[in-house]
């Protein structure tokens, strides 16, 4: 058994300059932890593979393509491959979120 706390797994440097941790990271899929304060938000990017989102804390806005949605804790948004997408904190507290890609990308994530 292999347990992961997530304060244990290091900051992320990322293009986003916001807090992402990897916690699970096999040639089949990996997990990401997202905390965005408020006022922080993703760019806008494209993955190759298909994404889904979890709420763990907070609220936020998702976005992908065309759609804008306000989403809260225990909310598990889809987000198919190649579509462009971000997270956004408008709010004034912490948003986490669990990001899940599956099956694993094998290409690079593209800024927009």
């Amino acid at each position: 058994m292999k347990i992961i706390e997530m304060k244990s797994s290091p900051e992320k440097p990322n293009p986003h300059n916001v807090s992402v941790r990897m916690l699970y990271d096999t040639e089949n899929a990996q997990a990401v932890h997202i905390e965005l304060k408020p006022g922080e938000a993703l760019k806008k990017h494209v993955t190759p593979t298909d994404v889904f989102f979890y709420i763990l804390e907070g609220k936020g806005v998702v976005e992908i393509g065309d759609e804008q949605e306000e989403v809260s804790r225990d909310m598990l948004i889809e987000s198919p491959a190649k579509i462009p997408h971000r997270l956004l904190n408008p709010g004034d507290s912490i948003f986490r979120v669990l990001v899940v890609k599956a099956p694993r990308q094998k290409e690079s994530t593209r800024l927009l």
